[in-house]
């Protein structure tokens, strides 16, 4: 009987280390997230130390038309992605296409390619001196329709995001319940009205989820618009900054994370709408799309979208490293295998420093008893929504306003120390796709048996030893690919690495970025191949969670 009471003394006293231990990791969680929202809030105050002026700003003739052109943008980008992902979901998914499973690969693989990347080989395959202007002008073709603007903008993107909504409608397609579909159809429905009444409904919450992916990276893009000449929120803000207009770049930013949230405001409340669309029963994904005569034509969307949106940027590549004659000589702006190797570094001390940092907030999370915590995991969603150039400006506003006072009461050289330097740097990324991290460690945690753990602390071992030896192994997997999205994504960003690289700094997207503007894209060629290379790891990542079809 001793023993017993023994046990349960152990077992209380076990219960009280774990609720003060639940209590500090909570506060802890709360903490990180506040200092990676902190400076993401300063631009407020930037804006609001122009007082009246911020107004007149906000609604100054030149800044409207940006924002509605910016909106525009969004809005085209974002329907023909639906029009073009929901089709293909479809086809792959439903439709008696051969070799379904080719297909789905072919179309996610424009996911590979960063947009900026697309933007840059349309330029130089479509443009007014590109590589189809040269092989038309034998056949006394002088000129080709402009491939810059609105227009050439809006197609590049929609070419390069709709694998989002693509990739989200097939999960939901492939959790569907077939067997609600056929009763449509018994019911006198035919496929079509069976698709509009009760598919279409089943799969909103995919199609919406892929939709505020479309739309946040078309709001946030810098390179694209830029390389097509339009001129949007990013490079507005890109263009004010560098003019010394930080308080007018901040005001604009400012606008920008409004609409930003005006988008997840409307994406929460259609999944709000229909939270119970996936409820399903045992049929997932069933349903064969017959396409008759359709079968083999229908091939021709995939093979068409997979030719401009790979085949085209690689073999404009290709050309580079080949090609002679001006813009395409070697030695202008000569590449140094050290950017590869910085952008690696740079690339896994953010992995590292995300899922460090995203561990406690993660582990918080995955416990629904605390309102702190959950509070904590959706404020470090702010920076993940939050544009990269905004992100930068907030970071530099907020280091030369605050670093200064700092430095004169330490005595130390803080400005130094952080001001766009490494550090800055690997924060900035972390606070932009630590969510990755978060995401995959919380899934990980839910799935890991509470009882196990505490078995542990009551046979004596401490809290941190038990998640060292009982936790952590169980969720290392979910911890290993977070680490690797957020490396991956890393690789690719563009604004940020721009903005708040040290001097002379260079990765491969700001060399990229270099002799794109300098006109020499032969010496483009090796580092954006490297870049597709390592952004298609990014679709094995993607594609491996993908269950159901075989």
């Amino acid at each position: 009987m001793s023993s017993e009471e023994d046990l349960e003394r152990m077992r209380g006293r076990s219960a009280d280390r774990s609720s003060t231990v639940d209590t500090g990791l909570v506060l802890l969680a709360a903490a990180l997230a506040a200092v990676l929202v902190l400076p993401i809030a300063w631009l407020a105050v930037d804006a609001a130390g122009l007082g009246w002026t911020a107004v007149e700003l906000a609604i100054d003739s030149r800044t409207t038309a940006v924002l509605i052109r910016s909106v525009a943008l969004v809005a085209v980008v974002t329907g023909a992605s639906i029009v073009l992902g929901v089709a293909l979901a479809l086809l792959t998914v439903q439709g008696d296409l051969p070799f379904p499973r080719f297909w789905t690969i072919l179309c996610a693989l424009p996911l590979a390619v960063p947009s900026y990347l697309g933007a840059f080989a349309f330029v130089s395959a479509f443009g007014p001196n590109g590589a189809l202007a040269d092989l038309l002008a034998p056949l006394g073709v002088e000129s080709l329709p402009s491939v810059y603007g609105f227009t050439g903008a809006a197609f590049v993107l929609t070419l390069y995001t709709y694998p989002y909504v693509f990739l989200t409608t097939r999960a939901s397609l492939l959790s569907l319940d077939g067997t609600l579909v056929e009763a449509g159809q018994t019911l006198n429905s035919g496929r079509l009205e069976a698709l509009k009444r009760v598919t279409i409904p089943q799969i909103l919450p995919g199609i919406a989820a892929g939709s505020l992916l479309v739309a946040l990276y078309t709001l946030a893009d810098f390179g694209t618009p830029n390389i097509m000449r339009v001129e949007v929120f990013t490079q507005f803000i890109y263009a004010q900054y560098n003019a010394f207009a930080r308080d007018y770049a901040a005001v604009l930013s400012l606008q920008l994370l409004g609409v930003t949230a005006v988008i997840l405001a409307i994406e929460s409340r259609i999944g709000a709408d229909e939270s119970g669309a996936y409820e399903s029963g045992g049929n997932r994904g069933g349903v064969d799309l017959d396409l008759g005569a359709w079968r083999y034509p229908s091939l021709l969307i995939p093979v068409a979208v997979f030719t401009l949106a790979i085949l085209v940027p690689i073999g404009i590549f290709g050309m580079w490293l080949t090609r002679g004659g001006p813009g395409y000589t070697a030695g202008r702006i000569p590449f140094a295998w050290e950017f590869a190797w910085n952008s690696a570094n740079l690339a896994l001390l953010a992995a590292v420093a995300s899922v460090l940092v995203a561990l406690p907030i993660a582990i918080a999370s995955a416990r629904p008893d605390s309102r702190l915590s959950g509070l904590a995991d959706r404020a470090s969603y702010v920076g993940y929504a939050t544009p990269g150039i905004v992100l930068a400006i907030a970071l530099l506003s907020f280091s030369l306003d605050l670093l200064p006072t700092l430095a004169d009461l330490t005595g130390v050289d803080v400005v130094g120390l952080f001001y766009k330097t490494i550090p800055m740097l690997v924060f900035a990324y972390v606070v932009r796709f630590m969510p990755q991290a978060i995401g995959s460690i919380r899934t990980s945690t839910l799935q890991v048996d509470r009882e196990l753990f505490e078995a542990a602390q009551t046979l004596g071992r401490s809290r941190l030893s038990a998640f060292r030896s009982v936790t952590l192994p169980l969720i290392l997997p979910g911890v290993a690919a977070g680490a690797a999205l957020v490396f991956l994504t890393t690789m690719k960003e563009l604004p940020a690495t721009l903005l708040l690289r040290p001097l002379g700094f260079n990765t491969l997207v700001t060399y990229i970025w270099t002799v794109q503007e300098a006109g020499f894209y032969g010496q483009a060629a090796v580092p954006a191949l490297i870049l597709v290379v390592v952004s298609g790891l990014s679709m094995a990542v993607i594609l491996s969670q993908e269950t159901g079809d075989s």
